[in-house]
């Protein structure tokens, strides 16, 4: 009978104040995609770091003709500069670093240049003498680049060792940047939902004053009395997350797994299964939402 009571004075308040109640809906839609897709860029953060973390290399480029580094005032480097380095590699020292490495040459450097700069006309007008030769390793822990540097850079014949992963890491930045501004637009979001579930509730109480004034009068609980007020914000801030969730499975799915993953084969990329793991945070932090916005507006505009 109560829950009965409290349903039927709930959905009657939410028609009473529609259109605030769709507002707090799109509201809170809104700010809460904005925290899911937050959550989607950090995980594929993740995703990458742990795909490209295991792929990348650092390249040990030797002094070519044109070469302008210190280390190559010498000149190119030299066949015994070059047997040299390669000993190194393959010394002891080396071995706990270095798991594998490969020679890249300047007619290979050339080749691979061409490829992945395909659709520019530069491509063709670059030659091999232009391009550094190298040394490609791979580390046993990426984490210790520095050791290797250290083994390398003073090395005659030796421009420059390059690490890849920091390449990377100005990409994660930015992403991380992505991340933040996204979180930053989602609390203002929520802030805004906050007070118009507050206005919604403060309305709800005041168009509903008489009704109020007599259940205190014959007695009713306040949780009897508030409890609609309260499941009003909840039932609205639930239909907002729900929305939410959609949008940030449909995020997942339509533009990441399909879009993405299409025109970057060669990247790994979330899935809309793992965007799912995102749906109960949404529908706690909608909760959250609903049981503050209450229990500011109730105490103040609802007095029992």
């Amino acid at each position: 009978m109560r829950f009965a009571f409290i349903l039927s004075e709930t959905f009657s308040g939410i028609r009473r104040n529609l259109s605030m109640v769709i507002s707090v809906i799109l509201v809170t839609f809104i700010s809460l995609t904005f925290v899911g897709s937050a959550g989607l860029l950090q995980m594929q953060i993740n995703q990458m770091k742990g795909y490209w973390y295991d792929r990348v290399e650092v390249a040990i480029f030797l002094c070519n003709d044109t070469s302008t580094a210190a280390s190559c005032a010498g000149g190119a480097v030299t066949d015994g500069q070059r047997e040299a380095i390669e000993a190194q590699l393959e010394s002891p020292q080396a071995a706990a670093y270095v798991e594998s490495y490969e020679y890249e040459s300047q007619e290979q450097a050339l080749e691979l240049f061409q490829q992945q700069y395909s659709n520019l006309d530069m491509a063709e007008s670059v030659t091999a003498d232009q391009l550094p030769e190298s040394f490609r390793v791979s580390l046993v822990d990426p984490e210790q680049y520095e050791v290797v540097n250290e083994m390398f850079s003073g090395m005659a014949g030796v421009e420059v060792v390059s690490d890849q992963r920091e390449l990377l890491e100005s990409l994660f930045s930015l992403m991380n940047i992505a991340s933040v501004i996204a979180i930053a637009l989602a609390v203002i979001m929520l802030i805004t939902a906050i007070l118009l579930i507050a206005t919604t509730i403060r309305l709800s109480a005041f168009s509903r004053r008489r009704e109020t004034g007599i259940m205190r009068l014959v007695g009713a609980s306040k949780t009897m009395i508030q409890l609609p007020f309260l499941a009003e914000g909840v039932v609205a801030s639930l239909l907002g997350a729900a929305l939410a969730s959609i949008a940030t499975w449909a995020i997942a799915k339509f533009f990441i797994a399909d879009w993405l993953a299409t025109e970057y084969p060669q990247t790994g990329f979330i899935t809309s299964t793992d965007a799912l793991l995102l749906v109960p945070l949404l529908f706690l932090i909608a909760l959250v939402l609903a049981a503050l916005s209450s229990m500011l507006t109730l105490r103040r505009y609802l007095k029992v």
